[in-house]
């Protein structure tokens, strides 16, 4: 997701949980990883060349630290890696195949995005869900707006420049894989908070 979409997504699924000043921590946490030096040799960052299986334990690894700090009273540092773990969760379903499989299950394609499901478990286990593979050094190249047209045809279409469907630029399935990243968030927060007690969860949400 283009930063902007990861805000909104982040802000639209806490809304109503978190104070204020607890979103705009993690916001700005999950932005973060989009710096550049976030953007070489972190697959697991944001689910790329079909790093599942690092990109879940990532996810693992963000919450433990999550409740690690919460327990120790550092609630900024809990804000700051469960921004790291929703940015990870919410590029599974823009830089994959994850919605065009969820699709592709149903009874109609006349689906609404509301009704996806961001933890269906065939299209998880599917052999057939694959992320964009990063084509280097042509692949930065597709991102510089002017360079895009002459850049676009060398790389392959399974490439993170042909599959990613981070804005709605990309066509309707946008719609879904931004929905899908709303649920997911949610979901997400339910998993970390699971098992603490009150006073952890009103520390964490900062009310």
């Amino acid at each position: 997701m283009l930063p902007k979409y990861h805000a909104d997504i982040t802000r639209t699924a806490l809304k109503n949980t978190f104070s204020p000043a607890a979103i705009g921590r993690i916001v700005a946490a999950n932005l973060y990883q989009d710096r550049l030096a976030a953007q070489i040799g972190h697959d697991e960052y944001h689910f790329d060349n079909n790093a599942f299986d690092k990109g879940y334990a990532y996810i693992e690894e963000q919450r433990t630290l999550t409740v690690a700090a919460l327990r120790a009273n550092d609630t900024a540092s809990a804000w700051a890696a469960f921004g790291r773990l929703t940015h990870t969760a919410q590029d599974l379903y823009a830089h994959s195949n994850y919605v065009d499989l969820w699709l592709s299950r149903q009874d109609t394609t006349h689906r609404s995005p509301s009704e996806i499901d961001p933890v269906d478990q065939d299209v998880l286990a599917s052999p057939d869900l694959h992320s964009g593979k990063i084509y280097m050094p042509l692949e930065p190249l597709s991102f510089i707006k002017f360079l895009r047209p002459l850049v676009m045809p060398f790389l392959p279409r399974d490439s993170h420049a042909w599959m990613n469907i981070d804005s709605p630029e990309q066509g309707p399935r946008f719609a879904f894989a931004f929905q899908a990243a709303v649920k997911r968030t949610v979901f997400e927060f339910e998993k970390t908070t699971t098992g603490l007690t009150e006073e952890l969860v009103a520390a964490f949400v900062g009310r």
